[in-house]
C-alpha cells in the first residue's frame, strides 16, 4: 500500500477527476458561456438512466455487508433510503423545461451509464464491498462541489428558474451532509490498508467512468 494517507490519496483521484470534467464538451460549453437548452434537457436525460439505479446498488452493497462490518451496512440503508426518490427530481426538471416525461421514462442508459452502472452492482455483489466508499466519494463530492455551480451557471447562461434546477440545487446541501459522514467513516480507522487500496481504487475506476458518462451523452 502506499504511504500516503487514505485522504491524500483520494485527493488526487479527485484532482484528476476534475481536470477530466473541464474537458467533457457539455461542461466546456456550460463554462463558455455557449451551452443551449437543448444541451440542457440532453445532461437531465442521460443523468436520469443512471440515477434510478443508484439506490439499487446502494441497498445491494448493504446487504452484502456482515455484522463485523454493521456500522457500514447501517450507513448503507440510510442512504439507500434518502436517495431513492432523486431520479424524481430529475423527471421535474426535465418536464419544467418542455421534455416528455414519457419519452425520458423510455430512455436508456449511454455507453458511459451502461458501463457505470453495470460496475457499481458488480462490485456491490461482493461480501464487504468496503471499495465503493470511493465510488461514493466521487460520485457525492461531485454533487456537493460541483453540482449547484452548474445550476447557477445554467441558469446564468439559460435563464432558468429555480424550478427547473432543483436536482442540482439539492445536492449540494445533502451531498455535503452525506461526504460529511463518509469522511468520519474513512478517518474512522475501521478501514484495514486493504480496504483502503479498494476505497482508492474504486474512486479511481468510477471517477473515469462517470466522465465518459458524461462525455457520450446520448450515444
Amino acid at each position: 500500500m502506499s504511504t500516503a494517507s487514505l485522504t491524500d490519496r483520494l485527493a488526487e483521484v479527485w484532482a484528476d477527476f476534475e481536470d477530466r470534467l473541464t474537458r467533457v464538451p457539455v461542461l466546456e460549453r456550460l463554462a463558455e458561456g455557449t451551452v443551449t437548452l437543448h444541451d440542457y434537457q440532453r445532461l437531465l436525460f442521460n443523468l436520469r438512466q443512471q440515477v434510478v439505479d443508484g439506490s439499487p446498488w446502494i441497498s445491494r452493497a448493504a446487504s452484502n455487508f456482515d455484522i463485523p462490518h454493521f456500522e457500514l451496512r447501517a450507513a448503507a440503508i440510510r442512504h439507500a433510503e434518502e436517495e431513492h426518490r432523486d431520479y424524481l427530481m430529475i423527471e421535474r426538471d426535465y418536464v419544467a423545461i418542455g421534455g416528455s416525461l414519457e419519452e425520458l421514462r423510455a430512455g436508456r442508459k449511454n455507453v458511459g451509464s451502461e458501463a457505470l452502472s453495470g460496475y457499481m452492482f458488480t462490485y456491490a455483489d461482493r461480501p464487504n464491498p468496503t471499495g465503493l466508499l470511493g465510488a461514493m466519494f466521487i460520485i457525492e463530492g461531485l454533487g456537493a462541489r460541483r453540482a449547484a455551480g452548474w445550476a447557477a451557471r445554467f441558469q446564468e447562461v439559460l435563464g432558468l428558474a429555480d424550478a427547473q434546477v432543483r436536482f442540482m440545487t439539492y445536492h449540494q446541501e445533502a451531498d455535503a451532509q452525506h461526504t460529511g459522514g463518509l469522511e468520519t467513516i474513512l478517518e474512522s480507522g475501521m478501514l484495514t490498508d486493504d480496504d483502503a487500496d479498494e476505497v482508492v481504487r474504486c474512486a479511481e475506476v468510477v471517477a473515469r467512468l462517470y466522465a465518459l458518462q458524461l462525455e457520450e451523452l446520448d450515444r
